[in-house]
């Protein structure tokens, strides 16, 4: 069976058809984080470190790392992204041992993660397009490290499933002639938003069954992308998530995280409460109100992918006796400081 190996210095993260889904979490990216970008460029790393954190908690397996910061003050990432990209590699690697994506667009910030990364990382990513296999694929045989291949070319994504699919092969193919095999090519066969194309989550199914059964590979995805633009997009990603799994799916790159409920939320629930003639108990604190009305935490915790993925891994029988869903749904002062202190008890199971 296909099994590609992501390591940190002490830990290791293992996609393969027989294990476990893999979550890659998103959260340490700056595109279409206003704030999250202005911090970067200002040398304020407060939010990396908490999303690091919240995404470890909730149970990433991988944490992605993306420096992709368009800096005001010099809008050529050439020159910025690198250093940038060292730094948090660096930063998070100082606050916890899971394993790194290194996710970048400009060649010299992939490189600079690689070098900065203890272990092996995932490289995030190749395409199709020439310039991006041959600048791309010498870094992945020189650090031996495993890569994500996405699903385009030169003539951009095509809407059609074949064309993605001899896209992956001619990536597996070139990956061959540079001595990198198979396992460690982790194909992205692209994700259509459901709300712009009715199929597009069939494609993905039946595309992931052929990158498994005709080329061997492991499979992620951008999860997000099928719900965009729809309402209740967590219903919507909740449902897709066991599905890709069922269909084949070995990870996918997301958010791990429920984010908590802001004060905002909380006060305009306290409004709503206080018309209708609720009297609250004195001095009740704002965790146990928006408990008490099911408005989620004000504490970052385990999203709702989150429970749908380990009920499917139970589900597929990758959760050995059960232990990681029972582990996942311990109360918080039962199970330690979160799923992230507990899964390294063996919820998980590891083979190198």
């Amino acid at each position: 069976m296909t099994r590609t190996v992501v390591e940190s210095k002490t830990k290791t993260a293992v996609l393969g058809f027989d294990e476990p889904f893999c979550v890659i979490g998103e959260r340490i990216n700056p595109t279409g984080r206003k704030k999250l970008a202005a911090e970067l460029e200002a040398g304020d790393f407060s939010t990396v470190e908490k999303d690091a954190l919240a995404q470890v908690m909730a149970g990433a397996d991988i944490l992605d790392i993306n420096a992709g910061v368009v800096y005001n003050s010099n809008p050529n990432p050439n020159e910025t992204e690198p250093p940038l990209m060292t730094k948090i590699v660096e930063l998070v690697q100082g606050l916890t041992d899971t394993p790194l994506c290194i996710d970048s667009s400009v060649p010299g910030a992939l490189e600079a993660g690689l070098q900065a990364a203890e272990g092996r990382p995932l490289l995030n990513s190749v395409t199709g397009e020439e310039e991006r296999l041959e600048h791309v694929l010498p870094l992945v045989k020189k650090y031996n490290v495993p890569v994500v291949a996405i699903s385009n070319d030169d003539t951009g994504i095509s809407e059609d499933p074949d064309v993605r699919f001899a896209v992956a092969k001619k990536i597996v193919e070139r990956a061959a002639d540079f001595g990198i095999p198979a396992h460690d090519i982790v194909v992205d066969p692209l994700v259509m938003p459901i709300g712009a194309m009715a199929t597009a989550g069939q494609q993905v199914f039946a595309l992931v069954r052929r990158l498994r059964e005709e080329l061997g590979v492991n499979t992620t995805c951008g999860a997000s992308n099928v719900s965009f633009g729809l309402p209740n997009r967590h219903g919507i990603n909740n449902a897709f998530l066991p599905m890709a799994m069922g269909a084949g799916m070995t990870s996918a790159i997301m958010n791990p995280v429920a984010l908590p409920v802001t004060q905002k939320a909380i006060a305009a629930k306290k409004e709503q409460v206080t018309a209708a003639g609720i009297i609250l108990p004195e001095g009740i604190d704002d965790e146990t109100f928006v408990t008490l009305f099911g408005l989620g935490s004000t504490k970052p915790r385990p999203g709702k992918e989150m429970e749908a993925i380990r009920a499917a891994n139970l589900l597929t029988n990758n959760d050995p006796h059960g232990g990681a869903w029972i582990q996942f749904n311990k109360a918080p002062d039962a199970a330690g400081e979160g799923e992230g202190r507990g899964r390294r008890g063996g919820g998980r199971r590891r083979r190198a």
